[in-house]
C-alpha cells in the first residue's frame, strides 16, 4: 500500500514505521525538508521525504499526523491532492485543563472531512500516546490492544484496518464518522484522569460478561447491599 504521512513529529515517527517495517511504501510529508529527510532515515524502510502536497498525492492511504487546528488548515490546502484518497486523523482536540477544544462544534475528524470532501476520513490511533505506538507489538497481558475506527466508508475502513493489523493490533468497529467526535471526547477524559488524577482509566469499565448487567446472580443468602433486598 503507498502511505502518504503528512507531520513529521512523534506520532508519524512510531505508526510509519510499522508500516514501513510490514511492507508497506512510505513517504514522509513536511514544511521542514530536513525535518522530513531526517525522519524518512529514521523510519528505514524505503520512506522517502518530500514536501505536504507531493506526500498527500502519493497516498492511496493518508495519515494526518498534524495538531488540531493545523491540520485542518493544511488538509485544505491539500484538498486537490487528497481527492479519493483515505484520509486517517489521529489527532486529539484537548486543550489546557484536558478541555475538549471542539465541545459544540464538528469533531476534528468531520472538520478534516469538511475541509477534504473528496476524501474517506477515519478516525483512528487517537487513544494512546505516541510511544505505545513504538512497541513492537502493543500487547499487554497477552492481549494485542484494540483500536476503535470511526468512519462511513466500508473501503477506506477495511484498509485502516489492514494497517492497524500491521501495528500488531486488532481493529474495532466504532461506528460512523458522526461517532468520531466521542473517541475525541473518550481521549480527553482518560489524559485526564492519566495525567491529571494518575488512575488507571482501564480500571473504570467491566470485563465485557458484566457490560449489561451481572450475568450470573451469585447463590447464598442476599447482601444488604444487593438490589433484591430493596426491591430493585
Amino acid at each position: 500500500m503507498r502511505i502518504g504521512v503528512l507531520g513529521t513529529g512523534s506520532m508519524a515517527d512510531a505508526l510509519a514505521t510499522h508500516w514501513a517495517r510490514a511492507g508497506h511504501r512510505v513517504t514522509v510529508g513536511g514544511r521542514d525538508a530536513a525535518a522530513a529527510e531526517r525522519l524518512a532515515r529514521r523510519i528505514g524502510g524505503g520512506a522517502q521525504p518530500a514536501g505536504l502536497r507531493a506526500a498527500a498525492a502519493f497516498g492511496e492511504v493518508v495519515l494526518a499526523a498534524l495538531p488540531f487546528g493545523a491540520g485542518e488548515e493544511v488538509v485544505r490546502e491539500l484538498r486537490a491532492e487528497l481527492d479519493g484518497t483515505v484520509l486517517v486523523d489521529c489527532s486529539n482536540p484537548v486543550g489546557p485543563g484536558f478541555r475538549l477544544l471542539t465541545e459544540g462544534g464538528p469533531s476534528a475528524a468531520r472538520r478534516l472531512a469538511a475541509a477534504a470532501p473528496g476524501a474517506e476520513v477515519v478516525k483512528a490511533f487517537n487513544l494512546c500516546h505516541e510511544d505505545v505506538w513504538r512497541m513492537r507489538p502493543p500487547v499487554f497481558d497477552g492481549r494485542p490492544l484494540a483500536v476503535p475506527l470511526c468512519g462511513d466508508d466500508p473501503a477506506a475502513l477495511a484498509r485502516v484496518s489492514e494497517l492497524v493489523r500491521g501495528t500488531g493490533c486488532r481493529p474495532l468497529a466504532g461506528g460512523g464518522l458522526e461517532r468520531a467526535g466521542l473517541l475525541e471526547a473518550t481521549a480527553a477524559l482518560f489524559i485526564g484522569l492519566w495525567v491529571g488524577e494518575g488512575a488507571d482509566a482501564q480500571a473504570i469499565a467491566p470485563p465485557l460478561a458484566y457490560a449489561t448487567g451481572d450475568p450470573v446472580r451469585p447463590a447464598g443468602p442476599v447482601s444488604p447491599g444487593d438490589g433484591a433486598a430493596d426491591g430493585r
